[in-house]
């Protein structure tokens, strides 16, 4: 059975305390827009996955009752960054699997200023050890950066990235200007989106010259910490065609989630700990599912936590050989008048990164640019878009939306 999203809605992503807001105030805000997007009512709503990682269990429920009081099931998951596209995975399966035609996934973040840093939820805040007596469970993966570089005063997950960033660095030669390519291309996207946390353009040497947070990552290639939420409303065939929302509706042509293998770790090296093998698998699994190759995509969000995160999901995803990121970045082939256009929100390193809310924001961007409905940062004739998101700990999911 078919899946379609048919309706989508995002706050905009703003510095964490900037708005007097509760996070149920958000996740109200971004699901009344998908459902008035969709141009349904929450009462066709039957099951409702709600992702988040820095509230309490069932908060969930109190985000989703700010949509009405219907006795739905309201379930509360939590993927480290990678939660909100495990929400619209969970959405999309309750509807292929003939269980609901109609369910919203919603994703919402209210964070706290400052980089992410140790604590007991240490897979979400990137802590590395132990604290409060709860052994985080990212501490295995930063248990091999440690013992091939040490370990910072640093945020653990700029060490990470960073290390990883190093590595490509020696081993291919990616110099740093290529890794500040990935931050200039971003920023420049998202003066494009109201949406965005950001949208002042920085030239690259603007880039290298900012704050270093953990060699060679300068604060204009770092994700920051972000509020926000966003919704995607995802319905079977039947219920398009009952409601009549053809003109609105784009299919998930195939969607993957893949999690650690031995390869992740074997190395010893950062660059499989932060993930590339699995974004690897997933990207293989959801091309091979859906008949569609990485030349018949158009339109990419991926999830640059950090601007190496972007280099290693393009040779993930089969954009270029192994190594060639840096060169295809500074190409011009991923951005307006390239090959693909990725992250025309801006990506994480400028639209934000609410990390419940991370990955239904990109499937709202892409839903709007395969509509065309993305404005000033249309890609034009857009038909295929992919998203990619991806959590320490870890999980990578991949999804491929088409428009017919």
């Amino acid at each position: 059975m078919k899946s379609y999203i048919v309706g989508v809605g995002t706050t905009k992503f703003e510095k964490p305390e900037s708005r007097d807001w509760q996070y149920w105030d958000m996740a109200k805000e971004a699901g009344t827009r998908a459902l008035a997007d969709a141009g349904i009512s929450y009462g066709l709503v039957e099951q409702v996955p709600v992702g988040y990682c820095f509230q309490a269990s069932t908060a969930g429920q109190r985000a989703a009752y700010e949509l009405g009081l219907t006795g739905v099931p309201v379930y509360n998951v939590n993927n480290n960054c990678a939660t909100g596209s495990t929400a619209l995975m969970m959405a999309r399966q309750f509807v292929e699997g003939g269980i609901s035609d109609c369910v919203l996934a919603l994703g919402f973040e209210k964070m706290t200023r400052g980089a992410l840093g140790a604590g007991s939820d240490g897979g979400a805040r990137g802590g590395a050890g132990n604290v409060g007596g709860t052994t985080s469970p990212v501490a295995r993966h930063y248990g091999l950066m440690a013992a091939a570089h040490g370990f910072e005063m640093s945020p653990p997950t700029a060490q990470i990235f960073g290390n990883a960033a190093r590595e490509h660095m020696e081993r291919y030669g990616t110099t740093e200007a290529q890794l500040a390519a990935v931050g200039a291309k971003n920023h420049r996207h998202s003066a494009n989106n109201p949406d965005a946390q950001f949208q002042n353009v920085y030239s690259v040497d603007e880039i290298l010259a900012a704050k270093t947070i953990h060699r060679p990552l300068t604060k204009l290639q770092c994700s920051p910490t972000s509020d926000g939420s966003a919704a995607a409303v995802v319905v079977s065939e039947r219920f398009v065609v009952r409601h009549g929302l053809h003109e609105k509706a784009v299919e998930i042509a195939a969607q993957t989630m893949t999690t650690d293998t031995e390869e992740s770790f074997a190395s010893g090296s950062c660059i499989d700990v932060v993930g590339k093998p699995m974004s690897r698998a997933a990207g293989r699994q959801v091309f091979a599912a859906s008949g569609l190759g990485i030349e018949d995509v158009d339109v990419i969000e991926l999830h640059d936590c950090f601007s190496i995160n972007e280099l290693l999901t393009y040779e993930a995803l089969g954009m270029c050989a192994d190594g060639e990121s840096g060169k295809l970045v500074e190409s011009g082939a991923t951005t307006y008048g390239g090959r693909w256009v990725v992250n025309p929100s801006g990506g994480l390193i400028s639209k934000g990164h609410p990390l419940g809310a991370t990955g239904l924001a990109q499937a709202a961007e892409l839903v709007r640019q395969l509509r065309g409905e993305a404005g000033p940062r249309q890609m034009a004739g857009a038909r295929v878009g992919l998203a990619h998101n991806i959590g320490l700990g870890g999980a990578a999911v991949v999804t491929l939306l088409r428009k017919s």
